[in-house]
């Protein structure tokens, strides 16, 4: 499933913003990227803020003809990172098949080193964050487990 030559990413305590044009500009040069609990990554500004503004997003279109919007927390990602990429060009699109998003770690790649992208650090922030997981379970999805 995960090629040899793959880059790893933990996505845990980034900014998904931050994190997505990082990876976008990666994936562009020609690089594989493997993202590794992305419902981890952290969105900022206030919950309730973020919340409202995710659920009147979700309103938008015909509920049976579209179109659809993600709730799935690693959805919720790779959508952020398509639509950075210049989608509708052939380099984006062969950019975007070379991105794989996974919520917490796959059993495959649990012994495989992961990276971090330094310049996203949540730690930076000096305002209150949600992480893409908070946001997901708030907008309807609701975890295999639970």
């Amino acid at each position: 499933m995960a090629s040899e030559n793959a880059v790893i990413i933990d996505a845990k305590g980034l900014i998904l913003g931050r994190m997505a044009s990082v990876i976008v500009k990666r994936l562009l040069q020609g690089e594989t990227i493997i993202i590794v609990n992305a419902e981890k990554a952290a969105i900022s500004g206030k919950r309730l803020s973020r919340v409202r503004e995710a659920k009147t997003f979700l309103e938008v279109g015909h509920p049976r003809k579209g179109p659809y919007h993600p709730r799935r927390p690693d959805r919720i990602v790779r959508r952020t990172i398509r639509g950075m990429l210049p989608r509708k060009k052939p380099k984006g699109q062969q950019a975007y098949k070379r991105l794989k998003v996974y919520l917490s770690t796959p059993p495959e790649l649990k012994n495989k080193e992961a990276q971090t992208i330094l310049e996203a650090s949540a730690k930076k922030l000096k305002c209150p964050y949600i992480t893409v997981g908070e946001l997901a379970k708030e907008i309807g999805w609701t975890p295999e487990g639970e």
